[in-house]
């Protein structure tokens, strides 16, 4: 076996395949910190905040979710760990907002990166997305969290977000 040409092989491998991401997690990651610095992405979150009561969450679980998939699990920490330090968001908010990024979670750049080694984009995104939106909106009606978020001293919500509870005003 010809090692010195096996190592030739392999570096010019790597070399291709970190200038393939580079070329396109670069622009992606450009494109994604000007749209946080237009505050596109707050409008965004603000658009979101009404959908994520499906999910029983608060409005304020919105822009945590989104930049999580949109820039992944590593921006998205960042910004939960802000959250969740200043109090913004409960235990339960937290808790399916890592459920749903787990599954879900850079978009933008995962399914580039997929596609580029010849994968089907819709396939991987659509199927992401709806295992995430599954997975998380199950456990938002599971007995279960109730039961931890009361531990935690979240109160329970006993009607949908968006409801009356059967008053008038």
């Amino acid at each position: 076996m010809d090692w010195f040409g096996f190592a030739r092989e392999v570096s010019l491998g790597v070399v291709h395949n970190i200038a393939m991401m580079a070329m396109i997690i670069i622009p992606i990651m450009l494109v994604l910190e000007i749209a946080r610095d237009l505050k596109i992405l707050d409008r965004i979150a603000e658009w979101l905040a009404p959908v994520v009561g499906v999910f029983r969450l608060s409005r304020e679980a919105a822009f945590p979710l989104l930049v999580g998939i949109i820039f992944g699990i590593a921006y998205g920490a960042g910004v939960l760990i802000e959250e969740a330090r200043s109090g913004r968001l409960s235990w339960k908010d937290l808790f399916l907002i890592n459920v749903f990024l787990s599954v879900c979670h850079a978009v933008v750049e995962d399914t580039a990166l997929f596609i580029a080694v010849g994968a089907n984009g819709v396939v991987i995104l659509l199927g992401r997305f709806v295992v995430a939106v599954i997975l998380t909106f199950l456990l938002s009606r599971s007995a279960w969290l109730e039961r931890e978020s009361l531990k935690r001293g979240a109160p329970v919500l006993l009607v949908p977000p968006g409801g009356t509870g059967g008053k008038c005003c």
